[in-house]
């Protein structure tokens, strides 16, 4: 979700979803008190410092419901805004705006949030080489807009589905019958080109996974000194992750290790909403 073609390509059904749960037949109180067009402007206002994300995502919402709205944009995603900075103004009929008003500020609160604490993960990170990653750890139906909001705060996206890659957890492993088989079932199964990723919650684990050729291993729910003896028997021979429960406030432990990546299910599912706010509309 790069540009605005990729987004209209693939969120405006969603966005229409998330219209049609809110106006099941019609606005009747915006029907009540504005019965007939009148062209009017609000200001779109900050109220918490933090960072952008989904700008156009607003903008297509009210697009969708009047193709003749228009909004001036003061800001860019990524930008970082403080409380009272007026983020942009938008114009075009009242009753549009009324109608448009939640869902639009629904997805811009929910997507600069998660940009906000992505954003303060990823500084934490800064000077080192460790990738932040996110995880399928999303809301039904906003992965698109939650994803793309992990990367405007900084971090980088794991596989976006199950379609995406392959990541051997620990009910694959299960099911397989152990770390060896599920490696070499996944190996005759996959295309070549495909990495292999495999969790492991133990060195005992981690010692299998490296035996059989896995690609990349990620340190689940592993103590710092666990890490340390896992790392040491991966000695260079596959890419590695860390995941489990890692928030801003723990990360700082998992830096100096030596691995690749850190996956936070947090950046999505414990996010806050950034307070923005529609306001001061009036008739013009």
């Amino acid at each position: 979700m790069n540009n605005n073609i990729t987004m209209t390509l693939n969120a405006d059904k969603l966005i229409l979803q998330a219209l049609q749960e809110d106006i099941s037949s019609e606005d009747v109180t915006t029907n009540a008190v504005m019965p007939k067009a009148q062209h009017g402007e609000a200001q779109l206002i900050c109220k918490q410092d933090g960072v952008l994300a989904g700008l156009y995502v607003f903008q297509r919402v009210f697009e969708l419901l009047d193709e003749t709205i228009s909004i001036e944009f003061y800001y860019r995603d990524g930008d970082r805004v403080k409380s009272g900075d007026f983020i942009g103004t938008v114009r075009g009929d009242i009753r549009a705006i009324l109608s448009g008003e939640r869902t639009a500020l629904n997805y811009l609160q929910r997507m600069s949030g998660i940009a906000t604490y992505t954003n303060t993960i990823a500084t934490l990170l800064e000077g080192s080489k460790v990738k932040l990653l996110d995880t399928r750890k999303t809301t039904p139906n906003m992965r698109i807009f939650e994803k793309y909001s992990v990367k405007v705060g900084g971090g980088y996206n794991h596989r976006y589905n199950l379609s995406d890659g392959i990541l051997l957890k620990d009910n694959h492993i299960g099911a397989a019958g152990g770390v060896k088989e599920a490696i070499f079932m996944a190996k005759e199964y996959a295309p070549f080109v495909r990495k292999i990723e495999i969790e492991c919650e133990t060195v005992e684990m981690v010692q299998e996974a490296i035996e059989a050729g896995a690609d990349i291993i990620m340190l689940d729910n592993m103590n710092v000194e666990e890490m340390q003896k896992a790392i040491a028997v991966i000695d260079g021979k596959a890419e590695i992750e860390c995941s489990g429960n890692v928030t801003r406030e723990n990360i700082e432990h998992y830096i100096s290790l030596g691995v690749d990546y850190i996956s936070s299910g947090a950046l999505t599912h414990s996010a806050s909403i950034m307070d923005i706010s529609l306001k001061n509309l009036h008739k013009i």
